[in-house]
């Protein structure tokens, strides 16, 4: 599989431009980049964007409007919970190993719909989940108990969990996950070609803070 040349040289120049982005959309001033016509032909027969963003799947965790970015900026994984899968993994190695990106950052947000069902799924009087909801916020219930500080086979109280806190766990182990499920991303971060940034985004203010870094930005 060939690689691409990356559109910015750098992990660090990428996250530079994500983090400005976000500060003129947290001001109300953005510029509404690469969204015009031009922009859409020169696109037609390539794409080479900057970063790889993966994030929630909730509607107001639109990662283009929140980092300022447009058409070709940014390759977009999303699923609830931002929780690593097969197919998250495939489709990260694609963004490294063939679009050349420098960059994949994992968004998180608080007031995640997909948190506090696994928080809920926890309780001794819980309802079933359907199958493949469940198949996701079995995939958080490691950080919720870690949170909780119960032993695995002990109810827990919605009551008693920071919903804050799980997320953020959930978060760290969502990019430990990556870095381990991918030989080609964990090889492209010791060479100095990749970082992996883990951040949470706040949705009143509309910033993203960062929580854990992997590589050199």
């Amino acid at each position: 599989m060939s690689e691409a040349k990356p559109s910015v040289a750098t992990p660090a120049e990428a996250w530079r431009e994500l983090r400005r982005g976000n500060e003129r959309f947290v001001a109300g001033q953005p510029s509404h980049p690469h969204q015009d016509v031009e922009r859409r032909t020169d696109l037609a027969n390539g794409q080479t964007p900057r970063v790889a963003i993966f994030g929630c799947s909730d509607s107001r965790l639109a990662a283009e409007i929140i980092f300022d970015l447009g058409l070709g900026d940014a390759f977009v994984v999303r699923n609830a919970g931002q929780v690593i899968s097969e197919s998250v993994l495939g489709s990260l190695e694609y963004a490294v190993g063939v679009l050349g990106v420098p960059l994949i950052l994992v968004l998180g947000h608080d007031a995640c719909g997909a948190v506090q069902a696994a928080i809920d799924s926890q309780a001794a009087d819980a309802a079933p989940l359907p199958a493949h909801i469940r198949s996701l916020t079995d995939r958080i219930v490691p950080a919720v108990r870690r949170v909780a500080g119960v032993a695995a086979d002990a109810a827990i109280s919605a009551a008693d969990v920071d919903a804050g806190y799980v997320g953020r766990e959930h978060l760290r182990d969502t990019v430990h996950k990556l870095v381990e499920g991918s030989e080609m991303i964990s090889d492209a971060i010791a060479e100095g070609r990749l970082a992996v940034v883990g951040a949470n985004y706040r949705l009143r203010e509309g910033r993203a803070e960062t929580d854990v870094v992997v590589g050199r930005i």
